[in-house]
């Protein structure tokens, strides 16, 4: 089958998704060397006390990927592109639109309720380290100096972009209304029911999640993935008991 063909079959909302997150990987990569933009501090989702937060970044920060490779990109892409098409045809393209960036918002917001409870416990040993003082007369320190109203630069240091929040709501939906779909996993020679699936993404999320809490860092934002499906459970429980929303056990 011709490439172009395949490509054309691709329900409008997810193509344009896909073609707009691979226009931002490129300029990502080419721009900053020949205009000096950082992209990340632009774009990329800041903690709310930071000098580089600005609101728009709860929304831009999805259409962003690391340039450090093609991984990133490429596994987000294709995870839209297997279930968001089905999901899409299901949704209508409006619904799918709407259902794809709340998810991808929801994310953000959990992400920065994580960064809330936890930035203390990241930044102010290693603050107090470099000043040769105590923890807790480093934490007074800052926080006076927040309720100043003063810049804190190194808040700026705890940024995060993707798409995968959002694609971990779409991974969530399709596991909500095709349940019993069999599904095909690398390495694993047998299918897996989609519910199944699903669950056990959201479980190692969260067990991941839990121990980068505990000082495990990976520089991955799981509670972002876990917010996403918290999200899209959110919206698709709620349109499945108005009636609006139907799936299959096939």
């Amino acid at each position: 089958m011709n490439p172009r063909s395949i490509f054309g079959m691709i329900p409008p909302v997810t193509k344009n998704l896909i073609i707009i997150n691979f226009i931002v990987w490129l300029a990502m990569l080419v721009l900053p060397q020949k205009l000096g933009l950082d992209f990340e501090a632009l774009g990329g989702l800041h903690y709310f006390s930071a000098p580089d937060f600005n609101p728009a970044q709860l929304l831009t920060y999805m259409f962003m990927h690391s340039t450090a490779g093609a991984a990133h990109l490429f596994f987000n892409m294709f995870t839209l592109f297997m279930f968001g098409v089905t999901l899409e045809r299901t949704l209508g393209s409006t619904r799918f639109l709407f259902y794809y960036l709340s998810c991808g918002v929801g994310a953000a917001l959990v992400q920065e309720l994580v960064w809330a409870l936890t930035w203390e416990n990241t930044f102010v040993p290693i603050i107090a380290n470099l000043n040769h003082i105590d923890f807790e007369t480093s934490r007074e320190a800052i926080n006076q100096a927040m309720a100043a109203g003063e810049e804190l630069p190194f808040l700026n240091y705890l940024v995060t972009i993707g798409a995968s929040g959002a694609v971990y709501g779409v991974l969530l939906a399709f596991g909500m209304l095709f349940p019993n779909r069999p599904l095909f996993l690398m390495f694993i020679p047998v299918p897996i029911k989609a519910k199944w699936m699903v669950i056990g993404y959201g479980a190692i999320e969260l067990l991941i999640g839990m121990s980068t809490m505990r000082g495990a860092a990976d520089g991955v934002a799981h509670f972002a993935h876990l917010g996403g499906m918290i999200f899209g459970f959110l919206m698709l429980y709620y349109w499945k008991k108005q009636g609006t929303v139907h799936g299959d056990n096939y």
